[in-house]
């Protein structure tokens, strides 16, 4: 499978057509962009600037355009300081147009859901996300089988058909 740069995978989110899907397996992830950002979340510090990240201003143009941006977030309960981390910082991301839903891990297990992170494209384009024991990025796999774009598809289904909307999990 050939793998995309950090920048090539960034570009797919800013040049999706209709739909773009994540689906985020992990209690943490070990993102150098962050780790400010978490510590003081963790050290429960004010951070202005993780209302600035580019990330938000990317979901902002591809919504603002009429694109969909779609997340599913499998969390195990109880949660880790990651989770809590991120959970915090949904509200930024809902602002900024993603639709962000949680799924229980136990439930997740039961669906058969599997076990990786991945996003996909217009339900074209499917990528594979890749992690090392640290739980730091280690590459994005390009996949163009027919079969298993579909696969993923029917999981992101069976996700977001599940999976609960952030505002009323969040409520819980």
């Amino acid at each position: 499978m050939p793998s995309l740069s950090a920048a090539e995978f960034g570009e797919l989110w800013d040049t999706f057509e209709h739909t773009a899907f994540k689906f985020e397996m992990r209690d943490r992830y070990n993102v150098a962009s962050e780790q400010e950002s978490l510590r003081r979340f963790l050290a429960g510090q004010p951070d202005p600037e993780r209302a600035a990240r580019p990330w938000l201003a990317k979901m902002k143009a591809a919504t603002g355009s009429g694109r969909r941006v779609e997340r599913v977030r499998i969390v195990s309960e109880p949660y880790s300081e990651y989770v809590r981390f991120l959970l915090d910082g949904t509200p930024l991301n809902i602002a900024a147009g993603e639709d962000i839903r949680y799924l229980e891990r136990p439930r997740a297990a039961r669906m058969g859901l599997p076990g990786h992170d991945f996003a996909l494209f217009d339900s074209a384009r499917l990528v594979l996300l890749r992690f090392d024991a640290d739980d730091r990025p280690l590459r994005h796999e390009l996949v163009t089988d027919p079969g298993a774009v579909l696969q993923h598809c029917q999981w992101r289904d069976a996700a977001w058909h599940h999976a609960v909307p952030f505002e009323r999990y969040a409520g819980q």
